[in-house]
């Protein structure tokens, strides 16, 4: 591939409002010109987007470069309480190999140092030495794959008027704002059970005001036992015509498969009441049991990549027996 390109001088600073529509469209054209694909890509939909919801979250997480005062590229860090990680770390072609990622990256470890995070992550491709040589000076080591996985929705079985009306599932949009509190408290519980300090409250609220789908709640005997949190429509991460499963998790217990499998239903469900035609989400393979289980019911591979984290190879959710749905993009 020649010698690198020269390095440039490049401002780092908090990504702003009118910077997403750029940043939107670099995100675009960085992975299309990897892959070798055109930026209109028709495998994912037009009106989806990573950045305008991400940075709406919390334009505190969201950072820029730029060289001359030209929106060069971004990078987006997410916090999940215990846990952090970044991505899309995107950079404009014209700008590649010119150490514009590491100049993002110092700061957004500043970032993660300044939130807690005890474990760190991130999503990258499993076949570009270069990305995780990028991302090992930074103290984050290959692990597992992560198979983004996807299904078309199948027809409406006949019991899923039953289906509907089970009173064992709800959604947090039409949960009474005086109960939304105690949720998302039961939703927190349910995940520390799997990974101490593991908080999807950030997600869940998002999606909540955003409008970008819902979150899906599954009781048994009133107890939360799993959710699932979902975009699906135009403006969110899955955009028209998709239901994108952005978490999900099952509590612990001998009964966890039984609620995946009650969870992927309420999903399809779902996603069948948006209209969706496909379901996508992404799970780690060290959780094989939860990959299993997705692979039985039909869905399918559509793009891999491996996960990097910080700490011991022990450390972190990733292992056997954990029922969790998540990409790291």
């Amino acid at each position: 591939m020649g010698s690198a390109s020269p390095a440039v001088d490049i401002t780092v600073r908090p990504l702003v409002e009118r910077d997403l529509d750029e940043t939107a469209r670099i995100i675009r054209l960085a992975f299309a010109t990897f892959l070798g694909l055109p930026p209109d890509d028709p495998r994912r939909p037009a009106d989806s987007d990573y950045a305008r919801s991400r940075w709406a979250a919390d334009p505190s997480s969201v950072l820029a470069a730029e060289h001359a005062g030209k929106l060069i590229g971004s990078n987006f860090a997410a916090n999940w309480g215990s846990f952090g990680f970044f991505g899309p770390l995107t950079v404009h072609p014209d700008y590649w190999d010119r150490k514009v990622g590491q100049h993002l990256l110092a700061p957004t470890m500043e970032i993660f140092r300044r939130w807690g995070n005890r474990h760190l992550g991130l999503y990258t491709f499993a076949h570009s030495p270069k990305h995780i040589s990028l991302y090992q000076k930074f103290g984050f080591w290959p692990r597992d794959l992560v198979a983004i996985m996807a299904m078309e929705v199948p027809p409406a079985p006949a019991y899923s008027a039953a289906a509907a009306s089970d009173s064992d599932t709800a959604y947090f949009s039409l949960v009474a704002p005086a109960r939304r509190g105690e949720l998302l408290v039961e939703c927190r519980l349910l995940t520390n059970a799997v990974f101490e300090g593991l908080d999807l409250d950030r997600e869940i609220r998002s999606v909540a005001q955003q409008n970008l789908g819902d979150t899906i709640l599954l009781f048994d005997n009133s107890r939360l036992v799993a959710f699932a949190v979902c975009h699906t429509g135009p403006g969110s991460e899955a955009g028209s015509g998709v239901c994108y499963a952005k978490f999900a998790a099952v509590r612990p217990g001998p009964r966890s498969a039984n609620h995946f499998d009650r969870l992927l239903d309420a999903i399809e469900h779902f996603a069948r009441a948006k209209s969706a035609a496909k379901i996508t989400a992404g799970v780690n393979l060290a959780r094989r049991e939860a990959y299993q289980q997705m692979f039985v019911r039909g869905f399918r591979t559509s793009m891999q990549g491996v996960a990097m984290e910080t700490g011991a190879a022990d450390s972190g959710y990733n292992r056997a027996g954990v029922y969790i749905l998540d990409d790291w993009r």
